[in-house]
């Protein structure tokens, strides 16, 4: 099994599913004292979003490609972005490593594709719901993507910076993202992508009758299958 690199940190609380859900994995497929192979680079969250918050993306860039390097110089054969959003900067990655990138986006279309849906809600930060960098990646494989109405978008994007990165996890937030999804299954949506990798801790399938693509599973999954096939 090929070193799995994950950049981190973006937020923690999301990192913790991708280290204890690729280890489960590696017991459940593997046997049951086996884990995955992992060099989890946990980055500076407040330094992340300065970049944001100014627009600097070359500045993320430079940072994020830099602690990617460092994960492929300490053996990782594969690298994740641990956040939907940092894909934002996914092909500065790709150029400064040699190592491949499993792209989130790419692996949620797939599993949006194989569910035979072509019209599907999207939850996220701003920047994930609003800006072409993630969006079109699942509407070029011809899925149409709907997003909250203004808003909705405001509130979504507060609930995930002001709460659920801080896990800060309450019930009247769940109830505004479930009526958020729900409105946008009213317009056509045939499921829900968790295009933020924190929203896991909020919402799941077990609150909607529609499929959910929760971004962190599908990630994880897509990893792990391609840590043992590239081996």
């Amino acid at each position: 099994m090929k070193t799995i690199g994950i950049l981190g940190g973006m937020s923690w609380v999301s990192s913790l599913h991708y280290y204890k859900w690729l280890n489960e994995l590696a017991q459940e497929q593997l046997g049951p004292v086996n884990e995955s192979k992992i060099l989890l680079n946990s980055l500076d969250w407040a330094k992340v979003k300065s970049f944001q918050a100014a627009d600097d993306w070359n500045g993320a860039s430079a940072y994020l490609s830099s602690e990617a390097q460092k994960l492929e110089q300490m053996g990782a054969g594969l690298i994740l972005i641990g956040t939907n959003t940092m894909h934002k900067v996914a092909k500065d990655i790709e150029a400064a490593t040699s190592i491949p990138l499993i792209h989130i986006a790419d692996a949620t279309a797939d599993a949006i594709s194989a569910a035979g849906l072509n019209s599907i809600a999207l939850l996220g930060t701003s920047f994930t719901m609003e800006q072409e960098f993630y969006k079109k990646r699942i509407e070029d494989r011809g899925i149409t993507v709907i997003v909250p109405e203004q808003e909705d978008r405001d509130r979504v994007n507060s609930i995930i910076f002001d709460e659920l990165c801080q896990n800060i996890i309450t019930e009247p937030s769940k109830a505004e993202y479930i009526r958020i999804c729900n409105d946008m299954l009213a317009r056509g949506a045939q499921g829900i992508i968790l295009g933020c990798t924190e929203i896991t801790c909020l919402i799941g399938q077990d609150d909607f009758t529609a499929p959910i693509f929760d971004t962190t599973r599908i990630h994880v999954e897509a990893a792990f299958k391609a840590a043992l096939e590239d081996n």
